[in-house]
């Protein structure tokens, strides 16, 4: 699997081995994302079902402010809420909690939230996830996160977090109570890069703390260890981060 083409086109087999990628997945939003929702009676409104999906992309990975999703998508405060519960049911979105058994700096407790795949993601956002653009680096998130999501549901089954403390220090992913995942689409992990895994990292609550990247090699930063993704990937699946 190449991954800028992964990130770009999405997992859907159909659509990632496709001649003409950007229609398939225009098609593919517009008809299974709206119209089967639609179709099923889950809403009946369907322009504003289409602005809100459309917002809630754009909001893929984040924590969600429900009042701006509100007035962006302009749809009642209540029927976000329900919308988001829809695209939860139907397995389109998927919830991250937040973890907050840090000691030294209070977390934030509000949720994130990633839609079920990268490449429908883009389409529903209308952007293009070109390599070295933030876009790519959020695309890059959202591959990986499916990937520890699939690790947790078919291996481990152990619970997948995020951390954000209040002063703004944030890691992307935290893998039970033990590993720390900090994502950087970046083949050259600079100082600024690694601080919150650093800052997580001086609690020494966890066992691993991982800055997950393009860089080409395995490197060791004190207690962090910057490793190339497909490394990352192939110790993760063959039980390499557990407790």
């Amino acid at each position: 699997m190449e991954l800028d083409r992964a990130i770009q086109r999405g997992l859907p087999p159909s659509i990632y081995f496709s001649d003409d990628p950007v229609a398939d997945l225009e098609s593919y939003t517009g008809l299974y994302l709206q119209q089967e929702i639609v179709a099923e009676g889950a809403v009946r409104n369907i322009p504003a079902f289409s602005r809100f999906l459309r917002i809630a992309a754009l909001r893929n990975g984040t924590i969600v402010n429900f009042t701006k999703v509100s007035n962006d998508a302009q749809v009642a405060r209540t029927t976000v809420y329900e919308y988001f519960e829809i695209l939860q049911d139907t397995l389109i979105l998927h919830e991250l909690p937040a973890w907050r058994k840090s000691e030294k700096r209070k977390a934030l407790a509000s949720s994130k939230y990633y839609f079920f795949d990268v490449g429908a993601a883009a389409a529903l956002q209308g952007r293009a996830l070109r390599p070295g653009t933030p876009e790519f680096g959020e695309g890059f998130e959202t591959y990986l996160f499916h990937e520890l999501l699939c690790y947790g549901d078919y291996v481990h089954h152990e619970p997948l977090s995020y951390w954000r403390s209040s002063s703004g220090f944030e890691v992307d992913f935290i893998i039970g109570d033990h590993t720390a995942v900090a994502v950087k689409a970046k083949e050259n992990i600079s100082s600024h890069d690694i601080k919150a895994l650093q800052v997580l990292a001086e609690e020494k609550i966890l066992k691993h703390y991982l800055v997950v990247s393009l860089e080409p090699r395995m490197r060791q930063i004190g207690s962090l260890t910057i490793l190339p993704y497909h490394e990352f990937l192939d110790k993760l699946w063959d039980g390499g981060f557990s407790e």
